[in-house]
Formats: structure tokens, sequence, C-alpha cells
């Protein structure tokens, strides 16, 4: 069977259009809602025997909430943006438009001088195959980002593939397998 790593998307901490790079802040009110709805479907994910979560403070909260009582790994850290932490990508495309263009057409690059869309992925991944070869399962909460690098790393899909991942806050996907050797399990509607 090999190894089974769920990852659970972090619960929002604003509304898409406010979500700023490489943001701190904790869950809001419409965060901890969606988890107290959602909490039915994932808190059986805790029974997993290891438990992980993004060092961030909405990760590390939504995994709290669902009784998961994680372990931050800073491996899984959302990307560094640099000089464009805590802005949105409208106000940095109003600062920097070539910069913000470069950004997004070629993943070897940091315009913003912190980690290259390249090496994000790979760092994850690099997280991903270091994780125990035995049978076994793993949940991790991370930030969206962080989940999108995940499945571009396992599916070894070309890094521009990320910009056409959607994670909504509180969806999961699990990855079977073994390092160097990941599958993405999708799970069968229950009726």
């Amino acid at each position: 069977m090999g190894l089974r790593v769920t990852l659970v998307a972090a619960a929002r901490s604003s509304s898409l259009l406010a979500e700023r790079f490489d943001d701190d802040r904790p869950l809001d009110e419409a965060g901890w809602y969606e988890v107290q709805l959602a909490a039915h479907s994932l808190v059986p994910l805790g029974a997993a025997e290891l438990r992980y979560c993004s060092p961030t403070p909405r990760s590390r909260a939504t995994g709290t909430a669902l009784g998961y009582a994680p372990l931050a790994q800073p491996a899984l850290r959302d990307c560094d943006m640099g000089r464009w932490r805590g802005l949105t990508l409208s106000e940095v495309a109003a600062l920097e438009p070539a910069a913000v263009d470069a950004w997004l057409s070629d993943p070897r690059i940091a315009p913003h001088g912190g980690e290259s869309l390249l090496a994000f992925i790979s760092r994850i991944g690099g997280w991903l195959d270091t994780r125990p070869a035995d049978d076994g399962s793993i949940v991790a909460v991370a930030e969206p980002a962080v989940v999108r690098a995940a499945l571009v790393y396992a599916l070894k899909a070309p890094p521009s593939t990320f910009w056409n991942v959607d994670v909504r806050p509180l969806s999961t996907v699990t990855l079977t397998g073994r390092p160097g050797l990941w599958h993405l399990h999708l799970q069968a509607a229950v009726g």
C-alpha cells in the first residue's frame, strides 16, 4: 500500500480578495465557522499516525480545532515572498506590474527577493519524500499554496500547473505511495 498523506487546506483568515502573501493572520470568524461545519468529515483524519501542520497561525488553529494536536513543520511553510510579504496580489501588481508578470511566467525567478516557485515546489516535494517510507498515514494541515505545490510535485507536472490548481479552505487531497512515486487518491462519494 505505501504511505498515505492527506493534506487539509487551512481554514480562511480573510476573504479571497484580501489574501496577502505570506499571510500570518489567525482564523477569522468565517474560518472558525467553516471548521465547525466541516469537522464531522475532517475530525476522523486525526486518526493518522503522524499529524503535522504548516507553522502559520491559521494552519495551527485549524489543526487544533479539528483535534489533531499537530506538530508544526517548518518545511511546510508558505512560499517566501520576500518584500511582497503582507501585500495582496493587486497591491503588488499596481506597484510592480512587470515583476508580477515575470513571476507568473517564469517559475525559476523570484523578483520579490524571496523563494522562486520552482524552489518552493521542490521544498514541499522534499518534505513529502522524506516522510517514512513504511505503510502508514499522515495528515497535514497546510496553507493552500503548500497543497498546490505538493500536487504539482507529486504528479510531476510542469511548475506552471501550480497556477491552475484551486485549493479551497478545508478541502482535502490524499497522496499515496512512497518517496519519489506518488499517486493522487480521490475518495469515492459515500451515498
